[in-house]
């Protein structure tokens, strides 16, 4: 056993801020993956209408805003991360008006909302790319988007060797008009996501234009796909590397190296260097965009916010799109990707304070997505915490409970942390992955673009469990859903959770409420040193938090005040609280 004393506390490692703050410093951010919400028509997909519906739910859950996945006009090749039409809501989930009654919703019942945006490609159905297809080689229209002449005697071959993220290569070739091949385009992701070029001044003022129309029609900002995108390595060179979503480049080739830590991370223009970016991703150029779209935040009242979504490394280079005077927060993704290990996961949290504090710019953290098997499922793996691209069946199975006792573990570790965190929707109620999903009911472009090596994203994007006993668990009216719901879900419901003493809902709701009343997100976090490598121990303000990541249990002296725990605690007959292994308890701190 390792025992709690008053040993005294390391150096701060963050230090507080005032509380009255800009709201995104410190908020609790709920995103909400609108074809799996909830669906008010009845077609068995989420729609605008539905989540209006269930925002009292977030609102008792006590998130501060709202974040909406894309519910944009789209063919839907990706799942609406193919955009057709930025100014319009697509009719699959609605109508502009569905989604300004709900906006004002949120706005009452005092919950920010911020939108997705999504500028390093559009959808093959924009009006700009059909425009560029009809208009052939040579002509301005295509000059918004990348087209380059093939290599090879006849232009048989890609003009680079760049692969998609989703599998293949990143080029897809067109047949002109009298049917004869053509030129090729630039697609990083689906061949129906063509890449913009982000070079043409037409594109620049075109999305400025974009943020305006929401702007004006009161969202609260705009969390940034593919933030790091965009601007590409002039000439468009050959390179041997391979991205992953989240982790980003895992192997690099002879390019100039990134410094691991940018000196003076203000100045950004003097950071050079490809690096482990290869030129597709991170290049310079994208922070004069991000500088501009700050000032157009500037002109509007409210503190409106840009996330930026980076798989950048190392975290030197993704303080560089936080800076004073681009986005105000950037997605944590060397948080997420860590593994369930104590030593490992304390390195990357006092490096993310140093490195965004470099800055002045809140930390953020988060352990589930759209793009992610959900942590409730990856704890539960053989190996906690490793990242498979999806799971089904065939695949190694999760241990369910292990996985959400340590799930639980670590969003309590991760709500006791000083800054801005992101929920997604349906861990509130502990929900592990679909990972048993018919590989025929899959429909994630990645799983058909890499032949079915990747499982792909619809694990974590099945519709959410609201009613035990219905069908379709309440997602829809008529039961249907989109993607199947595991018959285990019942359990998840939020019918069967709410008002239950310690379940997983219950629990959230505690700790949320328990962090705006304590002022966490405001914070300060010092270490407690001397519990073992195996334990988390820190000070925020007036609270002690404890993530027992070991297997001897962590004994709290007795007369300890608890205030929450993620799991069952024991006391032992001199009146200590035992914690045990894969649990993590706030305790009122001692002096």
């Amino acid at each position: 056993m390792t025992t709690l004393d008053s040993r005294p506390l390391h150096t701060l490692v963050h230090a507080p801020c005032s509380p009255d703050a800009e709201w995104w410093r410190t908020a609790v951010i709920y995103q909400v993956y609108p074809r799996s919400f909830a669906d008010a028509s009845g077609d068995g997909v989420g729609d605008l209408p539905g989540i209006t519906s269930r925002l009292p739910h977030l609102a008792e859950l006590g998130v501060d805003a709202v974040w909406l996945s894309p519910f944009y006009r789209s063919p839907q090749a990706d799942a609406g991360y193919d955009v057709a039409d930025y100014r319009d809501v697509d009719p699959l989930f609605g109508t502009l008006d569905d989604f300004d009654t709900l906006l004002g919703r949120a706005h009452e019942l005092g919950m920010r909302v911020i939108v997705d945006l999504v500028p390093n490609h559009t959808s093959d159905e924009h009006a700009w790319f059909v425009e560029a297809m009809a208009a052939g080689p040579g002509s301005a229209a295509r000059d918004r988007y990348l087209f380059r002449e093939g290599r090879g005697e006849h232009g048989e071959e890609p003009p680079n060797n760049w692969q998609s993220i989703f599998g293949g290569p990143a080029w897809t070739r067109t047949t002109n008009p009298d049917g004869t091949p053509g030129q090729w385009y630039l697609h990083l992701f689906d061949s129906r996501q063509p890449d913009l070029n982000w070079e043409h001044p037409e594109v620049r003022a075109e999305f400025e234009d974009v943020l305006r129309f929401w702007l004006d029609r009161g969202v609260d900002g705009f969390r940034i796909d593919v933030a790091h995108g965009m601007v590409k390595e002039a000439g468009l060179p050959d390179w041997d590397g391979h991205v992953s979503m989240i982790e980003g480049v895992d192997e690099v080739d002879g390019h100039d190296a990134v410094p691991t830590e940018a000196d003076d991370p203000s100045r950004a223009d003097e950071v050079t260097g490809s690096g482990n970016r290869g030129p597709m991703f991170d290049q310079d150029g994208v922070h004069e965009i991000y500088r501009a779209w700050n000032r157009v935040l500037a002109q509007y009242a409210g503190d409106r916010a840009l996330v930026a979504e980076a798989w950048v490394e190392p975290l030197s280079r993704l303080a560089l799109y936080v800076r004073p005077d681009e986005m105000q927060q950037a997605f944590n993704f060397a948080f997420l990707a860590t593994p369930w290990d104590a030593p490992q996961l304390r390195d990357v949290i006092e490096a993310s304070y140093v490195t965004a504090d470099g800055v002045g710019a809140p930390t953020t953290w988060v352990l589930s997505n759209h793009d992610v098997v959900r942590h409730a499922s990856r704890l539960g793996l053989s190996v906690p915490g490793s990242r498979p691209n999806g799971i089904g069946v065939g695949d190694e199975q999760p241990d369910e409970a292990l996985g959400l006792r340590r799930a639980r573990a670590a969003t309590l570790l991760m709500l006791g942390l000083p800054g801005s965190a992101y929920l997604y929707q349906g861990e509130e109620l502990g929900l592990p992955d679909h990972t048993a999903l018919d590989d025929d009911l899959r429909q994630d472009p990645a799983f058909f673009r890499t032949g079915g090596a990747e499982r792909g994203r619809d694990g974590c994007r099945v519709p959410l469990p609201w009613a035990a006993a219905e069908e379709g668990f309440g997602f829809s009216p008529t039961g249907v859903t989109w993607l199947p719901q595991p018959a285990s879900w019942a359990a998840y419901a939020l019918d069967a959770q709410r008002g239950v003493a310690g379940s997983t809902y219950e629990t959230y709701r505690a700790a949320l409420g328990l962090r705006r009343s304590e002022l966490l997100g405001s914070g300060g976090l010092a270490w407690t040193p001397g519990l073992g490598e195996d334990v988390i121990a820190f000070v925020n303000r007036e609270v002690q938090v404890v993530a027992n990541l070991g297997t001897a249990p962590v004994v709290l002296p007795a007369g300890t005040e608890v205030l929450l725990t993620s799991g069952d605690t024991a006391t032992d007959a001199d009146g200590a609280v035992l914690v045990p292994s894969d649990t993590t308890v706030w305790v009122r701190a001692t002096a």
